[in-house]
């Protein structure tokens, strides 16, 4: 199944390319996920579970990590950035900090076991 690298082939080269390094990052942390989809989101799945979605908006890229206590873990590094209950908004132009990233998939990692 290849359902992130098709996602990623979609989009334009700075949009793919900011979500790679996120991808790359969150593989580094789990690197025994698997592509999958959820919600109709290109997504990493742990144990069959979503860890982390991608999903490019006309304004803004998005990561969804499916849990509010991921966000709400790297809240107070993400000053300047859209947040949502389930959703960390960003551009090519600002992407996220690497620790960020590292710390949501930790998170949620934890959070699945």
């Amino acid at each position: 199944m290849a359902d992130v690298d098709d996602y990623f082939a979609s989009l334009d080269a700075s949009s793919r390319d900011a979500f790679a390094r996120i991808r790359a990052l969150a593989e580094e942390v789990a690197p025994t996920a698997e592509q999958g989809t959820s919600y109709g989101m290109a997504t990493l799945r742990f144990k069959g579970k979503p860890l982390l979605a991608f999903k490019a908006a006309k304004n803004h890229l998005a990561v969804f990590p499916f849990s509010p206590g991921a966000i709400d873990s790297v809240r107070d590094r993400l000053g300047g950035y859209s947040l949502s209950k389930g959703t960390i908004r960003f551009t090519a132009e600002r992407p996220l900090p690497d620790d960020v990233v590292r710390d949501v998939v930790r998170h949620r990692l934890g959070e699945i076991g």
